[in-house]
């Protein structure tokens, strides 16, 4: 059996991975294809979709919470103009229903296909990129004419391919994923807070 390092060197590594999953060009192509879509978004009253499983469940809610209350306001430098955003994950009873009556690969698109309309953005989290009802949803967004942006890692998956704009984290951890998509995610609601007057 390995023995783990000491608890300093087992945290010096995951510092380092930590570091190596941003510290690559990929964020900043994939945040200026994504900041465009997000800032029309708002300027034509689209409402914008964010959804996941587990760690990404949480990581769509928690970008929902920060993008409705801070991005936009009053406080920084935005228009005073508020994102509509919904994350499908939060609706328990609803997601339970759909799970249970239908199926657990339905339990996004079937909302999906109920509230959105042409010309509105999807966010799809999975960190390995093969979730099958992230997948679906997918589908259903494409179908419908929705802008879709995915969020992934562990190579992409199946996700990266069928989105519009991918960010996919070069990295085989699953934490390492998830702690980039919540930085990214961070990242952007703190830019939408701050942004000077955007010249077309």
């Amino acid at each position: 059996m390995t023995e783990l390092p000491t608890l300093a060197t087992y945290i010096q590594n995951y510092v380092r991975e930590a570091h190596a999953a941003l510290d690559a060009p990929y964020l900043l192509a994939a945040v200026e294809r994504i900041m465009p879509i997000l800032l029309r978004a708002r300027a034509e009253d689209r409402t914008i979709f964010f959804f996941g499983n587990g760690g990404s469940a949480s990581t769509a809610s928690h970008f929902v919470t920060d993008i409705a209350k801070v991005a936009g306001g009053t406080a920084g430098h935005g228009p005073g103009k508020r994102f509509r955003c919904v994350s499908l994950n939060d609706n328990i009873p609803g997601l339970t229903a759909w799970a249970n009556d239908v199926g657990y690969a339905e339990v996004f698109s079937g909302p999906l296909k109920a509230l959105a309309e042409k010309g509105d953005v999807v966010v799809a989290i999975s960190g390995s990129g093969n979730s099958p009802n992230v997948l679906e949803a997918v589908k259903t967004a494409r179908a419908m004419g929705l802008t879709t942006i995915g969020l992934t890692g562990i190579g992409g998956g199946k996700l990266k391919d069928m989105v519009d704009v991918a960010l996919v984290v070069p990295s085989n951890s699953m934490q390492h994923t998830e702690d980039t998509h919540l930085i990214t995610l961070h990242l952007l609601t703190a830019y939408l807070r701050d942004e000077q007057p955007v010249r077309d």
